[in-house]
């Protein structure tokens, strides 16, 4: 690329609505879910805290996520040029470097913001911005371990982000139910984030990139994700009459019933039915998390947090 094309990128600029389908909106639906979930499981009142809901809710989906969606887009430009050309970067709609600078200036941004609400989600947000980086940028890119990509997150999406969701009402540490729950379901979403990968396993084989269903094989890696989303959701089931909550252990036990009889079907043939799993299973999976966050909402009362 010559120097003048570097300096006529370098004055033109995205426009709002490439920088907005950079970002992806549609992906900041999870962690705002789980967010909200931190937010109920905290057991504060909304009235007391909505300016910080407000900021917590900017932190997580439009802030944090879409930083995470610029950094992938950014160190997937070459693969992206190839097999996805409208993307707004491979299509010039995002120009010159822009694309890496919108990533710069949404982890500044997230760590401002964080900054301003709370200590502990200060913390967590720092860690959020290091994943985020770390899934996609070289030289970790752990987006190609099929165990260390999903894992992340898995982590960062559903568990830090309802850590946030509880550390931002209550201003402190949340209690340990919160904490447990935060990591059982963080496990949990380790096998909805593997079923993701079934639907690019030939791609993901000529890439070199060592999803679960290619290292382990399709049938194996369904089992397992099957496994791994299951056990945690027993466990709250226990935790939760073991707290006193049987409506909630009700709940959730329902519909843990409900993804097993789902699941007979994505085994039969994962490939297949991953999609249709993610859209049913997995709907299930965030109406617990819900049940269990009303659940250990009373058992969380501030006064008995680590300040």
């Amino acid at each position: 690329m010559s120097q003048a094309t570097d300096l006529g990128q370098l004055h033109r600029k995205p426009s709002p609505a490439a920088v907005l389908e950079l970002l992806k909106p549609i992906t900041w639906f999870p962690p705002m879910w789980a967010f909200m979930c931190g937010v109920v499981s905290s057991g504060v009142s909304l009235q007391e805290r909505w300016p910080f809901l407000l900021a917590g809710i900017v932190l997580t989906g439009p802030l944090v996520c879409g930083t995470s969606q610029a950094v992938n887009d950014w160190y997937d430009r070459h693969v992206d040029a190839i097999n996805e050309p409208n993307r707004p970067i491979p299509s010039g709609r995002i120009p010159g470097r822009w694309g890496l600078w919108i990533a710069c200036i949404g982890s500044l941004l997230s760590l401002g913001v964080a900054a301003l609400i709370g200590w502990w989600v200060f913390l967590a947000t720092i860690v959020g911005v290091i994943f985020a980086w770390a899934y996609s940028a070289p030289p970790l890119r752990l987006k190609q371990s099929g165990w260390a990509g999903p894992l992340s997150v898995a982590f960062t999406y559903e568990g830090l982000t309802w850590f946030t969701g509880a550390a931002v009402m209550v201003g402190a540490l949340p209690s340990t139910p919160i904490l447990l729950l935060v990591l059982l379901y963080s496990a949990g979403a380790f096998g909805i984030m593997t079923l993701n990968d079934f639907k690019a396993v030939e791609g993901d084989k000529q890439m070199g990139i060592a999803s679960l269903p290619v290292t382990l094989g399709v049938r194996p890696a369904a089992i397992l994700a099957c496994v791994v989303m299951a056990v945690p959701q027993a466990i709250v089931v226990a935790l939760l009459l073991q707290w006193e909550r049987p409506l909630a252990a009700a709940g959730v036990a329902a519909v843990l019933l409900g993804q097993c009889a789902l699941m007979t079907r994505l085994l039969k043939d994962p490939r297949k039915h991953a999609p249709w799993y993610n859209a049913t299973g997995t709907t299930l999976y965030v109406l617990g998390m819900l049940m269990a966050a009303i659940g250990v909402r009373a058992l969380a009362p501030v006064g008995g947090l680590i300040q």
